[in-house]
């Protein structure tokens, strides 16, 4: 029996995903070579490299709007560093909603100096800050927009007057946004996207090239631009994995769709989180991710009968990460409503027995 998989990352991919790229292990597109040992040189290659880039823009809307689509490696933990490389000249803004901005302001730190707009650190990131002021003159504005730990997200995002950069790792494609608000958007594949081993960089050609400094070729943009993601050899089987999870996105009719989807799973989870006196949500109610539900067991001496419940009902990957303790769903796009279902049955039988 295939388990719940409420993993936080590397998570659930769609089913018809891991079918086709488990085929292709074995033969990619009938070339009598695995997706593992064929050429990233070669055309079979270069077509779902291009496709992939595409797809990115397409679900979007950011199609001849001036931006690129590049998958990297070294996960959104580069981007931290790579972000201000580019784009960092004299100061930038930051707000600090979490485990994720917190690295990033520490990266940045390394190359400049960094200005926190915000921080929701006096509550242990519970929710996210509002109400601040972003300055004119500064490089840039990076936000985050779904915090997994936390599991708290930014409903709306503010109008900045600078290029606004931003993380979504953990809810790329879940919900319809104005992309073109942003002049850098960065996601690590692993939650929404595809395996880990590559990341996706949305970038707006025009903000490139206005720093002084002398970057290192593997880590600018507009190098990989260029190169059509191929400076390097890229992480060949993460990009076709990828490229087949954008595909099934736009076959279910493209991110409207899935939001949909990922709004009813969030309503069913939540209900039951307020609903039922034996937990408590972490997050703000106004703030709560539709991609990572975090709770509390109120009562301890009930934790050891609700895990084995949960094992015995074939649910994984909930263990809340140790800043916050307790329990997190992770909801991604490819998890199904059937699965946060035998969750909610789960809690509810807790109830009934204690």
């Amino acid at each position: 029996m295939k388990k719940h998989n409420f993993s936080a990352g590397p998570s659930i991919l769609p089913q018809e995903v891991i079918l086709k790229s488990s085929q292709a292990v074995l033969d990619f597109n009938n070339e009598g070579l695995s997706i593992l040992e064929i050429s990233h040189r070669s055309k079979a290659f270069i077509d779902v490299m291009e496709q992939a880039r595409a797809l990115v823009l397409e679900l979007m809307g950011l199609e001849g709007k001036g931006y690129k689509a590049l998958f990297l490696q070294g996960g959104a933990s580069t981007q931290f560093l790579m972000v201000a490389m580019n784009l960092l000249e004299k100061r930038a803004g930051y707000l600090n909603t979490g485990a994720w901005s917190s690295k990033a302001i520490k990266e940045a730190k390394k190359l400049d100096d960094i200005y926190e707009v915000a921080s929701s650190k006096d509550a242990n990131f519970n929710y996210i800050p509002k109400g601040y002021d972003i300055p004119k003159d500064y490089d840039y504005f990076h936000c985050t927009s779904n915090n997994t730990i936390f599991g708290t997200q930014m409903k709306s995002f503010p109008n900045s007057p600078i290029p606004m950069v931003c993380d979504m790792s953990s809810d790329i494609f879940s919900r319809q946004l104005d992309f073109s608000q942003f002049g850098l958007i960065y996601a690590g594949a692993q939650k929404n996207m595809g395996p880990a081993g590559t990341t996706l960089v949305v970038v707006k050609e025009d903000i490139l090239g206005k720093v002084s400094r002398n970057i290192p070729s593997i880590m600018d943009y507009k190098i990989h631009i260029d190169n059509g993601s191929m400076y390097n050899t890229p992480p060949v089987f993460s990009v076709y994995t990828s490229m087949l999870t954008l595909e099934w996105i736009k076959s279910l009719g493209g991110i409207k769709a899935v939001e949909e989807l990922n709004e009813k799973k969030a309503q069913v989870m939540y209900s039951e989180i307020d609903l039922n006196p034996l937990f408590k949500g972490f997050a703000a109610k106004e703030d709560r991710s539709l991609m990572n539900a975090t709770f509390t067991l109120e009562n301890e001496n009930l934790k050891e009968t609700f895990e084995t419940m949960l094992k015995e009902a074939g649910i994984s990957g909930v263990n809340g990460h140790r800043s916050v303790g307790g329990y997190r769903a992770s909801m991604y796009n490819a998890l199904p409503i059937d699965s946060v279902k035998a969750l909610v049955e789960v809690m509810s039988e807790l109830e009934s027995k204690a």
